[in-house]
């Protein structure tokens, strides 16, 4: 099953559920998280995974976060134990219902995840570096050449080889948000190899470091182009809440919302919040919208290599 293919089976079990109740006695949350339980520590037993575990344990396994919302629809967002993070698919009027759908959308997508198409194998390399030379108008020989972009991306695929597409995507987040920041520019003009890059970054989290360093480099973009946070950060909630729609993996969406949210929260300590003004309230606007609304807007985010 090709990624298309998978990314329509999801898209039409998620509409075909979208106004559908799901049964009152199926914990999704605790579903979900046994799952991970058992996919990390093998210690969970069947019983338990439908029966019910308090939701409250979840926490030290997953974590939950419900975005800031003066009323419905809500927003709820889970990550995952590598990284991955998923939102709610279906229009929620309460957080707990938010919270629910949340965890069944992450929970399809983790079970999607252990289907053997999911797996980076020799044959899901050779597709991923053709759709990528011919998106890049680059040759596929250029897969070869460790010095080339399309090379590095070659690397980082057999690197993984016998990994999964979300653990791949868990990784690849790193260098997409480097890409987006201009990091990985800058570090071209110092002149460090790709191949250094790629070996530092790859062993390296997204942590508080990193995210704090990116946010004070859009807080000195601000500096020099007042109201550019705000324009960067409405474009960015707009791509998180077309991802969510999508049913799709939305870190790279969320955390670049998030950076952008802590830049423009210390530029505006002393400048006048205007542009911020604007952006807030352009989520709840977009959260409006139907669904088709959403889909005609859409445009489709593919991994490809930056480096």
């Amino acid at each position: 099953m090709s990624e298309v293919k998978v990314e329509e089976s999801i898209m039409s079990y998620l509409s075909q559920s979208e106004t559908n109740t799901s049964p009152k006695d199926l914990n999704v949350v605790a579903i979900l998280h046994n799952f991970w339980e058992q996919k990390l520590n093998g210690s969970s037993s069947e019983s338990d995974s439908f029966g019910g575990k308090a939701i409250g344990q979840t926490e030290s396994l997953l974590l939950y976060e419900s975005a800031p919302s003066p009323g419905p629809p809500y927003v709820c967002y889970v990550t995952l134990p590598g990284g991955s993070c998923f939102g709610n698919y279906k229009v929620c009027d309460t957080q707990a219902e938010a919270r629910r759908d949340a965890a069944r959308v992450a929970l399809m997508n983790s079970l999607v995840n252990e289907l053997p198409c999911r797996c980076i194998n020799p044959q899901f390399i050779t597709q991923s570096l053709h759709q990528a030379t011919t998106n890049s108008a680059v040759s596929m020989e250029d897969a070869c050449d460790s010095s080339t972009s399309i090379g590095i991306y070659s690397l980082l695929l057999h690197s993984y080889m016998g990994k999964t597409m979300l653990e791949f995507q868990e990784m690849m987040t790193i260098f997409q948000l480097l890409h987006w920041n201009g990091t990985l520019k800058a570090l071209r003009e110092r002149q460090c190899s790709r191949q250094s890059v790629i070996s530092y970054y790859s062993q390296r989290r997204l942590d508080e470091s990193m995210f704090s360093s990116m946010a004070l480099d859009w807080l000195g973009r601000e500096q020099k182009t007042p109201g550019l946070l705000g324009v960067e950060l409405q474009v960015a909630q707009r791509e998180l809440v077309l991802a969510r729609r999508r049913g799709i993996e939305l870190r790279f969406y969320k955390e670049k919302t998030e950076i952008l949210s802590l830049a423009l929260s210390q530029a505006y300590i002393h400048h006048t919040p205007e542009v911020l003004s604007q952006g807030s309230s352009y989520t709840y606007k977009q959260e409006q919208l139907p669904l088709h609304t959403f889909y005609s807007q859409d445009t489709e985010v593919q991994i490809t290599p930056h480096l």
